[in-house]
This record gives C-alpha cells, sequence and structure tokens, in this order.
C-alpha cells in the first residue's frame, strides 16, 4: 500500500487515529500501534446515586484506563432507555439518556442541594434498581430544571439556545414525543388519539402549546446530557483515548423516530408495523428470534438520498470517535417476519442496500469510522459488503473452542482488520461461561491450544486477544476482574433482570491497572 500502512487500510488506521487527537499528542500517521480496550457501559460506573453517571467517577475510569495503557473505551448506545433498560431499544436513535446525568455537577451548579440527592442514595452498589432509580432521579432533574429556569444566568441560557438550534431537526420531534408520550400515560404512540399518532399539524400545535414547559425541559435535559458527556470525552482523548460507541441497526418501534417517520418503514396506514426484524430458526432456537424492531422501506430512503442516516450517523460522530454497527448483516439482507407471526419462523430474507448507503454515506461524509459487528449467520455477500468500504469485523474468543482448527474465532485465524473479544455484553462472562456453558471437549480443546491445563481462565482469554494479531483487543470490565455470571449484562431472549450490574469503586485498583499495563507493553498494544 502506497500510504505507507501496511497494518491496515488508511481509512480505518484514520478512525483509531483521528487527525485532530494525532496533532495533540506529537502522534504521526504512520505511528503503527496496536491498542487495547475495555467494553464497560457508563451507567455500570461506580457511584453513589444508584445508576453510574457523567461526573468524577467517569473522569476516573478514563484516568485508570490511561493508567492501564487502555486506549480505547467501549460503550453501549448513549440513548434513552425504554422497555426492559435496554440501551438497544431507545426512545430515539439521536437523544441521549438522561439518566446519565451527574447530579453532582448539577450540585456544583447550584442546581440541586446535596441533602436532596439522600432520596436516591444507598441500595446496591453492584446493581441498577432502574425501578427506584427512574422514578427518584426524574423528581431530581425537574426540580433542578425549575432552578434552572429561574436563576440561570443569560450566558447559560444563551449556550441552551444554540444547542436547541443546532440540533433542532430530532430535537424538537424528540422533546414533543417524550412530552406527548407522558401525557399518554406512557402509552405505545399507535395507541394514542388518531391527531396526535398521525401527526395533524393543529391537534399538534394544540399539544405543543399545552405541553410547552415539558417539552423545553426534554430538550434541557439533552442539552445536559450531551454536555456532561462531551466533556467526559473531552477528558478521554486528552488522555489518549478514543470512544468505540455503538449504533443498532434498527430503531424501536416506540421511539421519536418511528412516529415522525412512519413513511421510512414499513406501516399500515394506521401506523403499525407490517413486517418486524428478528433472525430465523437456527441452532441455538427453534423459532428463531422475533425482536419486533420495525423493517426499513429502503426504497423511501433511497428517494431522500439516505438523508435520515446521513443525519443520525453525524449525531453520533459527535459523541464517539468510532462507531460499533450492530447486525451488520442487515446491511446485506434482513430478515424480515409478517408481524402478525407470533414467531420468528415464517420470515423472508429481504434485500437492503447497503453498498448504495455506504457509498452514498461515504461521498457525503468522508471516510465512515465504523466497526462492522458480524457475528452470527454470516454469509458471503456480508463478507464482501464489510471489506469492500474496509470496516474492520469481530473476534470472540468465546466461540472458538471445540470445533476443530478451522473455526474462524481462534486467534491463528485473525486477520489484522478486526477487532479481537473476549466476550461482549450479550455474552455471559468468560468465568461464568466456561464454568457453566463449555463441554469437556471445548475444555480440551482450549487446553491443548495453550499447551497446558488453563490457569484462570479470563487470564487466558485475554492473553489470547493482546497476542492476537487483531490490531484492537478489548474485553468487557467483567472479564477483567474474573467475575462469574452475577456479573452478566444481557441475556439475550430475556425480558428483565438485563443491563444492571455495576462496577464497585473499590475494583478500579492500581494492581490491576499495572497488570494490564505490562501486558499492553509485552505484546504491543502500548
Amino acid at each position: 500500500m502506497e500510504s505507507g500502512l501496511p497494518i491496515w487500510s488508511e481509512s480505518v488506521y484514520l478512525y483509531l487515529f483521528p487527525q485532530s487527537r494525532i496533532e495533540q499528542r506529537g502522534l504521526r500517521l504512520v505511528d503503527r500501534t496496536r491498542r487495547a480496550g475495555v467494553l464497560l457501559h457508563p451507567t455500570s460506573l461506580p457511584g453513589q446515586n444508584g445508576i453510574g453517571e457523567l461526573g468524577r467517577e467517569a473522569h476516573r475510569f478514563v484516568d485508570w484506563l490511561a493508567d492501564g495503557g487502555q486506549t480505547l473505551w467501549q460503550v453501549m448506545p448513549l440513548g434513552p432507555t425504554g422497555y426492559g433498560d435496554s440501551p438497544y431499544q431507545c426512545f430515539s436513535a439521536f437523544a441521549a439518556n438522561p439518566l446519565l446525568i451527574s447530579l453532582e455537577k448539577l450540585v456544583e451548579a447550584e442546581l440541586l442541594s446535596d441533602d436532596e440527592l439522600e432520596s436516591i442514595r444507598g441500595g446496591n452498589p453492584e446493581a441498577v434498581d432502574f425501578g427506584h432509580v427512574i422514578p427518584a432521579k426524574q423528581q431530581l432533574l425537574v426540580l433542578a430544571w425549575e432552578r434552572f429556569k429561574k436563576s440561570a444566568d443569560e450566558s447559560w441560557k444563551e449556550h441552551f439556545g444554540g444547542f436547541c438550534a443546532t440540533h433542532h431537526s430530532w430535537l424538537d420531534d424528540f422533546a414533543l414525543f417524550m412530552s406527548l408520550k407522558r401525557s399518554q400515560g406512557g402509552r405505545s404512540w399507535n395507541q394514542w388519539p388518531e391527531g396526535l399518532r398521525k401527526r395533524k399539524p393543529e391537534t399538534l400545535k394544540k399539544a405543543a402549546k399545552q405541553l410547552r414547559d415539558e417539552i423545553e425541559r426534554e430538550k434541557w435535559l439533552q442539552y445536559i446530557t450531551f454536555e456532561q458527556w462531551w466533556d467526559v470525552r473531552r477528558h478521554a482523548n486528552e488522555r489518549g483515548i478514543v470512544i468505540l460507541g455503538d449504533l443498532p441497526i434498527f430503531i424501536a418501534y416506540d421511539s421519536a423516530d418511528a412516529w415522525a417517520n412512519p413513511h421510512l418503514f414499513h406501516f399500515d396506514k394506521e401506523g403499525n408495523p407490517t413486517v418486524v426484524a428478528g433472525v430465523p430458526p437456527d441452532y441455538f432456537s427453534k423459532t428463531g428470534q422475533r425482536w419486533g424492531n420495525p423493517i426499513y422501506k429502503w426504497e423511501a430512503h433511497r428517494e431522500e438520498k439516505f438523508a435520515w442516516w446521513e443525519a443520525r450517523l453525524q449525531t453520533v460522530r459527535e459523541t464517539v470517535d468510532m462507531i460499533r454497527i450492530d447486525h451488520f448483516r442487515g446491511f446485506a439482507a434482513c430478515w424480515e417476519i409478517p408481524a402478525s407471526e407470533p414467531t420468528a419462523e415464517h420470515g423472508t430474507w429481504g434485500d437492503a442496500p447497503g453498498h448504495e448507503l455506504f457509498s452514498t454515506l461515504r461521498e457525503r461524509m468522508g471516510d465512515l469510522p465504523l466497526v462492522a459487528e458480524d457475528l452470527g449467520l454470516i454469509t458471503p455477500d456480508v463478507i464482501e459488503l464489510r471489506k469492500a468500504f474496509g470496516f474492520p469485523g469481530m473476534r470472540v474468543l468465546q466461540f472458538a473452542w471445540g470445533s476443530g482448527a478451522e473455526n474462524p474465532f481462534l486467534p491463528h485465524h485473525h486477520e489484522v482488520d478486526t477487532v479481537a473479544y473476549t466476550g461482549t455484553h450479550d455474552n455471559n462472562t468468560t468465568v461464568g461461561w466456561y464454568t457453566e456453558e463449555t463441554t469437556p471437549e471445548s475444555r480440551e480443546h482450549l487446553d491443548d491450544y495453550i499447551g497446558h491445563p488453563a490457569g484462570p481462565i479470563h487470564l487466558e482469554l485475554l492473553r489470547m486477544a493482546y497476542a492476537s494479531p487483531a490490531m484492537v483487543a478489548i474485553a468487557p470490565m467483567q472479564d477483567l476482574l474474573g467475575l462469574d455470571s452475577f456479573a452478566r449484562m444481557n441475556t439475550p431472549g430475556q425480558a428483565a433482570g438485563n443491563w444492571a450490574w455495576r462496577l464497585r469503586d473499590d475494583q478500579l485498583s492500581g494492581d490491576l491497572a499495572e497488570r494490564l499495563k505490562q501486558w499492553v507493553e509485552l505484546y504491543g498494544r502500548g
């Protein structure tokens, strides 16, 4: 390659070393440093307020990463969560989650008092009690908004107004949607009165007037969340850490996106989906998985020259340095299930214009900083699409054992343009997987592969990930700590009890950071 970048494609390399960051740190584009990183969603950060926040503990975590030689922090989608508290089922593909707002920062801004935070403090430091945290925090945020209106100086209010003006293309619909949803008792938008459901102008105008203060509060919550997150991201970049975000291919049905843009999805005249997304039956599920997300009406996106996708990618790029795109195979073809079907058994494959979409976006936005989640049923057309655009794929070490030397997840098959993982947020922790899910055959295979009986399994897989040819190695925080299945983040197909695990403050030890730093140096990921 004439660019002098023999390790990865030049475009992918630039994603990992954004030009502005390189200049700040005095690095050169020809620097061939391999990277190591940690997967931890901000809700899992430690702290006193029942849920991870974007304040002191987030900054401390960044410093801990830097002390451990880590140069990448992976997070899950940062959107406002809905049913099941899943970051993959959000009320908006553009908005941020106000539950992440640091209450201590609001105290520093004199919008809350420290005594008022007692209502949310306490509880289990190792798990988020969403049932308690959500109403308690919402009450405090309403109080902070009321004080902002009364006491904030004009420059602060002008800054807020500037944020609203800059992001009006999605913010106006989102704030109205959330306010309407609250006024309708939380019901899904397809159950609202016809005038609201079908967005009749006079009905919306009247509702917006009645809900004016709530709408402004929703905008303010977005402003505060974005500002706090940008502060965390700025600190990360200053410490030499890039942030890998996450973009689900599909949106939630009960979202501002579906309500405001029904013409972009396969809906009937009443706004109900005619087909929904999922995956077909396989070895793991005889009936497949029926996710229920709306399916894109790609011809409508094509007519609008993929403007919605461009806006979505641009907003995500404002918050992170790189983007992992979930269910990448859906850009080649996705499993379309008739909405009337209770399972995924009777779906069909529907084509998707991945080449046309990414070519259009690249032409308008430049090279796209994407990592393709290419797990599951991957066909040649998916591989060809990923490689055509130079997007790195994923290799998960938990999937490597028991099926012979040709298993593509084994480290000797890892390509440079991939990201090696011990596990992901959808897997059991590595310790939980090894003790609960492996077979004698897969354990024997693992022992033979490493040349001795496996020691602590999380350390064995972490070493493999670090030693892999893959340019980036990432481990969930739970695997760095060697935690068992109680710390699992998500069990696919399980409706409740997910996304709750939290890191304890005392687990960010200097000893662990030192071990990681030694391994970073040993395996050339410095």
